[in-house]
């Protein structure tokens, strides 16, 4: 039998959760999430994860299932989504994947990269600068050292901004140039398609769910988070621009303008990512489900008669 990952991926704010949940119901599958910020359930609002109503519809896998206190690697949501993938196609010809984060989808479609050691004392000194100078400087050495790096990976995340530098400044290569895109041998087979919109649409639709975040209680939400903001998890758009809001430095104005535009950005860095993956199939958000679901029956059957 023919296992298939079914991934659903695109920017966000793009309508992802929705399509995944019909493609689940189609297939009478189960979902994985491969969105790195819904792990942690003390953030809910501000990471636009699924409501109770659409958990409640079809089973989800890596939803909340993290607290923020904990670190969570791409390294071990690799191991722990082929577990749960193993564990899944004991009874399921077809699981979904759904999610924006394109180093998480690549760590269980493809494997995960090797790259070189580097001197410890060098991830010491970028933590500190992280501290002393905060984290826009090393944006902007990452951007002069690799710019490809700058504009793929997620530099809102300390963690990954600083595993970026540390490798490119010890080896005196670029972080991106390690990125082979080797691919790991894997027991089942992977059909990929994304929703897009034009660029103007995306951003709008984010401009838009951003608003829906407060009316929702995002501020509430950040309020209850801002004594734990130095956690890693809590580095992220939606919560850290708020926590210079309490903290008397930007307007609540301000600060939800800020969410806006960093989500426009980092929209844009999705797209630059995915539009890499030459395997993806592309659809606009507005095409009927009937006709996407069409699409990947007929590539299902593909992989499962294969001629």
């Amino acid at each position: 039998m023919t296992k298939v990952l079914l991934s659903v991926v695109g920017p966000t704010a793009i309508g992802k959760t929705a399509l995944s949940i019909e493609l689940a119901k189609h297939f009478n599958a189960e979902i994985i999430s491969s969105d790195s910020r819904q792990f942690y359930k003390e953030m809910s609002i501000g990471t636009a994860a699924p409501s109770k109503k659409e958990l409640s519809q079809v089973p989800h896998h890596f939803i909340h299932n993290k607290s923020i206190h904990n670190d969570y690697s791409v390294g071990q949501f690799e191991k722990d989504a082929i577990k749960k993938l193993d564990e899944l196609f004991k009874s399921q010809k077809t699981v979904i994947m759904v999610g924006g984060s394109g180093l998480y989808i690549n760590a269980v479609i493809q494997g995960l990269d090797d790259f070189p050691e580097v001197d410890n004392s060098i991830r010491k000194q970028l933590n500190q600068r992280l501290k002393t100078d905060g984290i826009e400087v090393l944006q902007n050495q990452l951007n002069d050292l690799d710019p490809k790096s700058y504009n793929t990976i997620a530099i809102d995340n300390p963690q990954r901004l600083i595993r970026a530098l540390e490798i490119t400044i010890g080896t005196s290569k670029p972080y991106s140039s390690y990125l082979s895109n080797k691919t790991t041998e894997r027991n089942f087979k992977a059909i990929s398609i994304g929703l897009t919109a034009e660029r103007s649409v995306i951003y709008e639709r984010i401009n838009q769910r951003v608003d829906m975040m407060i009316e929702n209680g995002l501020i509430e939400e950040a309020k209850k988070l801002y004594p734990f903001k130095h956690l890693n998890a809590l580095n992220t758009v939606g919560y850290k621009e708020l926590f210079n809001y309490f903290d008397g430095e930007w307007t609540k104005e301000f600060a939800i303008s800020e969410i806006k535009k960093n989500t426009r950005r980092f929209a844009k860095r999705q797209l630059t990512w995915f539009r890499k993956d030459t395997s993806i199939r592309w659809f606009d958000y507005k095409t009927p489900t009937s006709e996407i679901i069409n699409y990947t029956e007929a590539e299902v059957g593909k992989l499962k008669n294969p001629t």
